[in-house]
């Protein structure tokens, strides 16, 4: 019984032995073969750096304001007895917009209209007697100052009734009613917006290091959620004298045609200052850069022979790079590539220094300098 165990437990190691030495014979063919194994070539897409003059341009951020805006108001206190405009239309400057109750004041004007004839008359009755000596020269300047303080009180009532005549006092469009038939006014109280909105002001700010490049008249191109895909011209027309004591930087203003009235006050826009001449960069596109938190970097295409087979390829090489300005779907080379040399364009997470690729540049997208995405 004993000698029949120990003839199992020898064959039962004499199996797992020999699958112990298949198994490593398996490994160490695997392994052989790793050595000697080469991955095969990346498909990539390239570009050329290449030299180009990009505009010199200043951005920032600018808030739209009218030409001139106002709110109206009422200037004296009394009842809205008509209102003689349509909301959102355009209006004439002196179009008369609200009328207020003037009854009361009506029927004193024509009582200080008589005060002021009576006394017209009883002053020209005085000059003629004064000439004569028939009266004193005290009584014609009684007279005298009476007449004028007649017509004072009649033009004062005037007065009264022109305020309550409430009237464009520039042309513009106009906002939504604010009051309503009938109602009490207040003094002070809002009536309606009035805003002129061609052309309309674009005020912005810039640092104080930039004031020195930037001079009235310098053309400005203005873009807005308003006009999607469209470009406003405009020039500076005004640049503070005093700088924002807390952020140092300076206010402009540029002013731009609004003649379809698309751009509002109270708005946002982007505002790029063209500046005088042009800057000679080195260019590639941005999807050609891999960002690290060590330094960007580029993988430049070239020439390279395999030490193992003799044959000649293409592979990629890491370059390290400086970038300047971006614009649009490119990205401005400051130092560290060359002109003329060929760097991959797309793809470039998924290489590494060394490896061999193939270049397929019917797969290589569109790059531009002012792209406009079909969903934007």
């Amino acid at each position: 019984m004993k000698k029949r165990i120990l003839l199992t437990l020898l064959g039962l190691l004499l199996v797992a032995g020999i699958l112990v030495g298949i198994k490593g014979l398996q490994i160490f063919t695997m392994v052989d073969k790793g050595k000697s194994f080469t991955p095969p070539p990346e498909t990539v897409t390239t570009t050329k750096a290449r030299p180009e003059s990009w505009e010199i341009a200043l951005r920032a951020v600018g808030s739209l304001e009218a030409a001139q805006g106002v709110t109206v108001s009422a200037e004296l206190s009394g009842k809205v007895a008509r209102l003689a405009f349509t909301p959102g239309t355009w209006i004439e400057a002196g179009s008369l917009l609200l009328q207020q109750d003037t009854s009361s004041e009506e029927a004193q004007l024509q009582a200080a209209e008589a005060e002021a004839a009576l006394a017209k008359v009883n002053f020209e009755r005085l000059r003629v007697l004064v000439e004569t000596n028939a009266v004193s020269k005290a009584a014609y300047d009684d007279g005298e100052a009476k007449h004028k303080q007649a017509m004072a009180q009649a033009d004062t009532i005037r007065a009264t009734i022109a305020k309550k005549t409430i009237r464009a006092p520039f042309s513009g469009r106009l906002g939504i009613r604010l009051v309503n038939l009938g109602q009490i006014l207040k003094e002070g109280e809002p009536i309606v917006s009035l805003q002129a909105m061609d052309p309309i002001f674009v005020n912005f700010m810039l640092p104080q290091q930039d004031l020195a490049r930037i001079q009235p008249g310098l053309p400005v191109r203005i873009t807005s959620d308003a006009l999607p895909g469209r470009t406003v011209a405009g020039k500076i027309t005004a640049i503070n004298p005093q700088a924002d004591s807390a952020t140092r930087n300076v206010r402009v203003q540029a002013t731009a045609a609004n003649k379809e009235e698309r751009l509002h006050p109270g708005m946002f826009a982007t505002v790029a200052v063209v500046l005088p001449g042009k800057n000679q960069v080195l260019a590639i596109p941005a999807t050609a850069v891999l960002p690290a938190p060590y330094g960007d970097s580029v993988f430049v295409v070239e020439e390279q022979k395999d030490e193992k087979t003799g044959k000649s390829g293409l592979a990629v090489r890491q370059q390290f790079v400086r970038l300047g300005e971006r614009r649009g779907d490119f990205v401005a080379v400051a130092s560290g590539l060359e002109d003329g040399a060929t760097v991959v364009s797309t793809g470039v997470f998924k290489l590494r220094n060394g490896q061999s690729v193939v270049v397929n540049n019917g797969l290589n997208p569109k790059f531009s300098l002012d792209p406009k995405p079909g969903n934007s």
